[in-house]
């Protein structure tokens, strides 16, 4: 039975607005919590500084976070001629697993590669100094792709672990519609306190307005938190092209859960929070894998969900049943993680089966998170983001945030 239908077209341009360069947010405020909060909540909009959102939450609520960690995912290599070539590392294929390529001796990444004109044959070699010694990492391409390339690193101490080779080689990726290049601040900012997991080149940026003094008093009014981690890829930058909505070819993205973190939501009976788009991805995805397992249709331990695969799924199934039937399986294959790649795309008539509300900056024009955000508060959407234009708020990553409550859900 399907539950949800694809809208036979959406158009691109209905999801678009004017947004001044200016209004966009280059440099993080001095406070991580000091940015200006939109509430919309029973069709009405608000605002307040962030730190304030402690009054929005009750004892028995939840707040779910995405605790990937930035990795320094640019590096820059001057070849013998003086082209400058930089390496993008998106992610790894040999190993494949992100804990395992960070601990490799040699390793392969999809890139995106810079001036790759100026790259025809041979290696890029970049000398760095780890531990007092004199490394030279050496790129050589294995593969080129119309959009990206295959990149083998190989250095000459193999002691020294990938790990070590990007963070003395590698640049903070910040976004490109920041123009400018990245800072000292970045590797800080552009990271959330809460980080532990490596392997996202976008930050999950709506937890960057949290401080630990603020989670210790979320914590200490009755709020509980769970973790998760995807890991963000370059492709949350890339616009819809075209008219029609449905041709967007949505990014693949790896995230994990922990059976620690599937049982807390399992067991909670408050209400479920997302910070962040990136994170309610992860909790549709993993209802969506749920129902799969239940159905039947999980093969070969292939814990995958393609982008339009939620609309053609029957989805009465309520959230935590499906939650129950991941804890299951993770118990009966005796470990403790759910690995899984989604693609899910949540447009407008997507029915949200996991959270009560939303933590997330102002996105950017075209873009798949406006679709997300139009697909839990409507036309709305447009109310909300002329009032954010209209009052001064900061767009974008290093922006202000907002706070958006569905109307109603279901499976809780």
């Amino acid at each position: 039975m399907t539950v949800n239908n694809i809208p036979k077209q959406l158009n691109v341009s209905d999801f678009t607005y004017d947004l001044p360069d200016e209004r966009i947010a280059k440099y993080p405020l001095s406070e991580r919590d000091s940015s200006k909060l939109l509430v919309y909540q029973n069709n009405q909009i608000s605002e307040t500084v962030f730190n304030h959102i402690p009054q929005y939450f009750e004892a028995g609520d939840m707040l779910v976070f995405n605790n990937t960690k930035v990795i320094p995912a640019r590096i820059k290599f001057n070849k013998s001629t003086g082209a400058q070539i930089e390496v993008f590392c998106l992610e790894p294929l040999d190993p494949a697993d992100y804990a395992q390529a960070f601990q490799a001796k040699a390793c392969t990444w999809k890139c995106i590669v810079g001036n790759l004109k100026k790259w025809k044959s041979g290696d890029l070699k970049k000398e760095l100094t780890i531990d007092n010694k004199t490394v030279t990492l050496k790129a050589t391409k294995v593969a080129d792709f119309q959009s990206n390339q295959h990149i083998r690193f190989t250095w000459d101490h193999p002691e020294i672990s990938f790990e070590r080779i990007i963070e003395a080689s590698g640049i903070t990726p910040i976004p490109p519609y920041l123009n400018r290049a990245s800072e000292e601040v970045d590797k800080v900012r552009y990271q959330t306190v809460y980080s532990q997991v490596k392997g996202s080149v976008a930050a999950p940026t709506a937890g960057l307005h949290f401080t630990e003094a603020l989670l210790g008093e979320i914590q200490g009014n009755g709020v509980s938190t769970a973790s998760l981690a995807l890991h963000v890829g370059a492709g949350t930058f890339k616009p819809m092209q075209g008219e029609d909505v449905s041709a967007h070819e949505m990014h693949t993205e790896f995230f994990s859960v922990s059976a620690v973190t599937l049982k807390s939501l399992s067991e909670n009976h408050g209400r479920l929070f997302a910070v962040g788009t990136t994170t309610l991805r992860s909790l549709e995805s993993i209802y969506w894998l749920g129902v799969k397992l239940i159905h039947g249709f999980i093969k070969d331990d292939n814990f995958t969900l393609n982008q339009w695969e939620p609309y053609n799924l029957p989805g009465k199934t309520p959230f935590k049943e499906a939650v129950n039937a991941l804890l299951k399986y993770l118990s009966d294959k005796g470990t403790d993680t759910l690995y899984a790649h989604t693609q899910i795309m949540i447009v407008p008539g997507y029915t949200i089966r996991s959270i009560k509300a939303l933590i997330t900056n102002f996105h950017q024009p075209n873009s798949t998170l406006l679709l997300l955000v139009a697909s839990i508060v409507g036309d709305s959407w447009k109310q909300i983001y002329n009032y954010a234009l209209e009052n001064n708020f900061r767009f974008l990553s290093y922006g202000d945030s907002s706070l958006l409550f569905l109307q109603d859900t279901i499976g809780q």
